[in-house]
């Protein structure tokens, strides 16, 4: 039996072992982007996440942020030419009316009204009316197509948005910092006013540069020395507009900030506010949330005041050319023009080039910073965890993310100074723990509510990295080895089974897809689910998750882990639903299946038949055998009852040891003397 190392007191011969390894030297494997999830435990949560081929790519950490939001805007629309390219014929076609306004309404001056020739005057207005319906039908076909590039778009940014959140999260190693209430807020106002950004500028800016190009080919067309009148404010506001966008970027930025700080600290605020108040600091919480409302309004307000020079250089680019061919008409006429071409370039003007620079300045100069910041804010937010820390680790380590020595040889687990903590200033849940499990051995981890015994199940299986220390499994760390080669190496059954609707066959299936009739049909009968397949109807019969019991949902998962490849199973309360004569019977299944099965548990039924104990009781953790914790740890023997309490020091079990529902002591649950909580009462996180 393997001894234990430091960081644990062991009562076989071999404790008091000293471990020289350099604290420098076992830093943590930190978790690879993708390992974090629970795609090897008994169920399929976490298993649809997207792939890389699905998800935008997201900016790398240090890019500029305009070019990782642009990176990320063209991922997401990359699978949407086809579309792009039906909406750009439709615009085109929609542009129709810009061109021939003016050219028509000189006409009909000229031709029509001036010449006293009223039919003439009616069918080149009637020209004019028609073109304008045909643009009118044209601006309607768009919006299809539009939907074809928006829609997908939205949902691409919000998988890019939670992948990474997700991502960053487990890599945070449970620190709270505000960052779910940042994602809620890029998630319901940032995707949105990116969607909506970009549905207006497709329009926006593909009919404007339309229109634009429209009235200076028809100006020129119909007056061309109107053509400076007009092109030379045009030009000058479309240049004061691209002076103005950088100050506008900056200014919509601050406010897309502040509208996520003034999220995060009322979320914050919002849960510890009974805190706050015990410890009379309501006041001072007040302050920063009042400062928080007022930044947020004054960066409204500031983006505000650009709104207003915006305005400026709409009368720049429509109304001033308006100005200036009235004013020059009489020099225009003189020169060879007719009234009625005077009266189209004032068309051109007024009633096509005014609309359309006013909606792009306004439109463009509102929608498209937002977009262009929100795309920045989200480009951010869709930033998986950087992996340099890690690939150097394995590089030291001789041990490449995709080389074939990244797969555990067996079931054995060596955790060196492993410290874990939720967050930098709480108290570390696992300090400095020193453990080695040998490939076949059988460990119980037993200790009151709230001791970290979930925690350390979550470390073993690589779920989530230590803050310090190494784990390794097989003899590789957990995130040096993939995603796929982890899950198929290790299984965790949480306290709650996760069964989902469909075929029983597939739910037992999950993990060993491959299984065979003759295999599924052992494991059933090993963990004595024989009549739960009956009921069921056989492998082919239909399961409803809320028409089982959380008994039978927890043979489903054990069914489950033990028909997978996996050598190190993780049973966290996973019998905790079971009587105990079920769960002896699923101790001997898994003790006579190849592999090492870590057991947490409040009941001391599976500690007495375990290899070896670990108890975490807030202090030094204590290793070995249940004979040797019971007659050397008082804690331990206060759990199960006092030293008298075990009749059997051979580790025996029987009938007398359970309770009337089927657990261990009276009730069925470990009763520690002079506890405060229920062992039961509450998770072990």
């Amino acid at each position: 039996m393997p001894p234990a190392t430091t960081g644990t007191t062991d009562t076989s011969d071999t404790a008091g072992t000293t471990d020289t390894t350099d604290p420098a030297d076992a830093t943590a494997a930190t978790g690879r982007a993708g390992t974090a999830g629970p795609a090897g435990t008994a169920g399929p949560a976490g298993t649809a996440g997207p792939g890389a081929a699905d998800r935008p790519a997201a900016g790398k950490p240090g890019a500029a942020p305009g070019r990782a939001a642009a990176r990320l805007l063209r991922s997401a629309l990359a699978d949407s030419r086809r579309a792009a390219l039906r909406l750009a014929l439709w615009t085109m076609l929609s542009a129709a009316p810009a061109l021939v306004s003016g050219k028509a309404l000189a006409l009909a001056v000229d031709r029509g009204f001036l010449g006293h020739r009223p039919g003439q005057a009616a069918l080149w207005l009637a020209v004019f009316a028609a073109v304008t319906l045909l643009g009118a039908w044209a601006s309607r076909q768009t919006y299809p197509w539009l939907a074809e590039i928006v829609e997908p778009l939205r949902d691409r940014l919000m998988r890019a948005v939670v992948t990474g959140t997700l991502h960053r999260t487990v890599a945070a190693r449970g620190r709270r910092d505000g960052s779910a209430a940042v994602a809620v807020a890029q998630l319901t106002r940032q995707v949105e006013a990116v969607r909506d950004a970009a549905a207006g500028q497709l329009l926006v800016v593909s009919h404007f540069a339309l229109t634009a190009v429209a009235v200076v080919a028809g100006t020129a067309a119909l007056a061309p020395a109107a053509v400076p009148l007009v092109a030379g404010p045009l030009l000058g506001s479309l240049l004061a507009f691209a002076a103005l966008a950088p100050a506008t970027v900056r200014r919509q930025r601050r406010a897309f900030l502040a509208e996520e700080e003034l999220a995060r600290l009322c979320v914050d605020t919002v849960q510890a506010l009974r805190d706050l108040v015990a410890c009379g600091a309501q006041g001072r919480a007040e302050h920063e949330l009042v400062a928080a409302v007022a930044a947020n309004a004054a960066a409204g307000r500031a983006l505000a005041r650009v709104a207003a020079v915006r305005r400026l250089v709409v009368a720049a680019g429509a109304h001033l050319p308006l100005l200036l061919v009235v004013l020059a008409a009489p020099a225009l006429v003189r020169r060879g023009m007719t009234a009625g071409e005077v009266v189209g370039v004032l068309a051109y003007v007024t009633g096509t080039l005014e609309p359309a620079l006013r909606l792009l300045v306004q439109g463009v100069g509102a929608s498209w910073l937002r977009m262009a910041v929100a795309a920045e804010r989200l480009a951010d937010a869709a930033r998986l965890p950087e992996a340099e820390g890690l690939e150097a680790e394995e590089r030291a380590e001789g041990l490449e993310a995709d080389g074939p020595e990244a797969r555990p040889a067996d079931g054995s687990v060596v955790l060196a100074g492993v410290t874990f903590a939720y967050g930098a200033a709480p108290e570390p849940v696992l300090d400095g723990l020193d453990l080695a499990l040998a490939d076949g051995e059988h460990l119980a981890v037993v200790g009151p509510s709230g001791i970290g015994k979930s925690t350390l199940a979550d470390v073993l299986c690589g779920i989530v990295p230590p803050g310090r220390g190494r784990v390794l499994l097989g003899g590789v760390p957990p995130g040096a080895v993939p995603e796929a080669v982890l899950a198929r190496s290790r299984v965790l059954l949480p306290q709650d089974a996760y069964v989902f609707a469909g075929p029983l066959g597939e739910n037992l299936r999950w993990l060993a897809p491959d299984a065979s009739a003759g295999a599924v049909a052992a494991a059933v009968s090993a963990l004595g689910a024989d009549a739960l397949v009956a009921r069921a109807g056989g492998l082919d019969g239909q399961l409803e998750p809320a028409a089982l019991s959380a008994g039978e949902r927890q043979l489903v998962a054990l069914v489950r882990a033990y028909l997978s490849p996996a050598r190190l199973v993780v049973l966290d309360e996973a019998t905790r639903h079971l009587d105990a004569a079920a769960e002896l019977r699923v101790e001997q299944a898994f003790r006579g299946r190849p592999g090492t099965v870590v057991t947490v548990t409040h009941r001391p039924g599976p500690a007495r038949r375990a290899d070896r104990v670990l108890l975490l009781d807030g202090a030094a953790p204590h290793l070995g055998t249940h004979a040797q914790l019971l007659a050397t740890v008082p804690a331990y023997a206060d759990l199960h009852g006092g030293p008298a309490g075990d009749s059997r020091p051979d580790g025996g079990d029987g009938p007398d040891h359970d309770g009337p529902d089927g657990g261990d002591g009276p009730g069925g649950v470990w009763r520690p003397v002079g506890a405060v909580n229920s062992p039961d009462g509450s998770s072990d996180r």
